[in-house]
């Protein structure tokens, strides 16, 4: 009897030339370049050109503004996840365009403030930077394009899965994004980085990490931002965001900067102590720093709420999930799966008397 596989762990469903996640070695290929050469050296627009045809950002972001009706929900995710599925564009450069107008409008809205009209000269993290703070100045959209580019796509994870199954059925692209913004609301695979600033809060001190997390582990909680399903070393996500991270902190040396360089800091105690008291306590499996890590620390630095962080993910993700689309299409072929039933069986007793 075949085994099975009920996290599809090791079983291939696609080829692609989109990205390649080499979780033994710690590294990620975006469309054949790593993502520590793209990420703060290459604009979003430009490596989203190198994974499927060349989208107008701008004109995508004016398109969405005309459709924009936004749930008044408190949670993000909802508010998104119902606006895209409402839109009546389905095409790529209005849907990318969308979740990043969607999104900022949304983060607005519960903040008490009017939603901003998006720019389309500006590029794509500038102007979502803007539409989200009522700002976009260097360095922090350099920041901002470095994460969008971190995050676009990252193999054949849950939401981008969806995505395709979606689109194998023949379905239209509003659908598959909008099953992909259902699957990257679940707290498996939607991350915790929100949760990562709550817990260096909690902890305070560098000083203060190794006991605070010692603490945690014996009454069975999970410290976040810490290990991955797939890397069995450090994510290298981490090592990209952390260094966008320090280069924030070595501009300028006001309030700001004295901030993040004590937030830096502290993160970093607070990873290196994690890292070590986990080895102890799991000396089967590598826990180490994930992207949600540094994510938290470096969406902080810029000035993005904490409700925003998930959406903000969307922002970019949603390029990978239409460029997953366009390639399943190309397949023509229907994801089916087959499942072992393990209920009773009609009639299975009867001659046993």
């Amino acid at each position: 009897m075949d085994p099975v596989m009920s996290g599809l762990e090791g079983v291939v469903v696609a080829e692609t030339r989109l990205s390649d996640v080499r979780g033994d070695a710690g590294r990620l290929v975006i469309a054949g370049a790593d993502v520590e050469t793209l990420a703060g050296r290459v604009p979003l627009e430009d490596v989203a050109a190198m994974m499927m045809p060349r989208l107008d950002f701008g004109r995508g972001r004016a398109r969405a503004w005309n459709e924009l009706a936004l749930a008044p929900v408190k949670n993000g995710m909802n508010a998104l996840r119902a606006a895209v599925a409402r839109l009546e564009a389905d095409d790529a450069e209005a849907i990318v365009g969308a979740v990043a107008v969607f999104a900022a409008a949304w983060s607005r809205g519960i903040r008490g403030l009017e939603p901003l009209a998006p720019d389309p000269s500006l590029g794509h993290a500038a102007d979502y930077l803007r539409m989200l703070t009522g700002q976009a100045r260097e360095p922090l959209v350099r920041a901002m394009d470095a994460y969008l580019v971190t995050v676009i796509d990252h193999g054949m994870n849950a939401s981008t899965f969806t995505a395709r199954v979606i689109a194998s059925t023949g379905s239209d692209l509003v659908s598959a994004v909008t099953g992909a913004i259902g699957a990257l609301k679940g707290p498996l695979h939607g991350g915790a980085p929100g949760p990562v600033l709550e817990m260096l809060d909690a902890i305070g001190a560098p000083e203060r990490a190794e006991a605070w997390i010692r603490t945690e582990l014996a009454a069975g909680r999970r410290i976040m931002g810490m290990g991955h399903r797939i890397y069995r070393v450090r994510d290298p996500r981490a090592a990209v965001l952390e260094r966008e991270v320090e280069r924030l902190e070595g501009i300028g040396s006001g309030d700001g900067s004295t901030r993040i360089r004590a937030k830096l800091a502290l993160a970093r105690a607070t990873e290196s102590a994690a890292e070590r008291v986990l080895a102890e306590r799991h000396k089967e499996r590598v826990l180490r720093a994930n992207v949600e890590f540094y994510t938290a620390v470096l969406l902080d630095a810029i000035g993005i709420p904490r409700e925003a962080f998930s959406p903000t993910f969307a922002v970019s993700r949603v390029c990978g999930w239409c460029a997953h689309v366009l390639e399943q299409r190309k397949t023509g072929r229907l994801i089916r799966p087959l499942s072992r039933y393990v209920g009773p069986v009609p009639g299975a007793n009867l001659g046993n008397d």
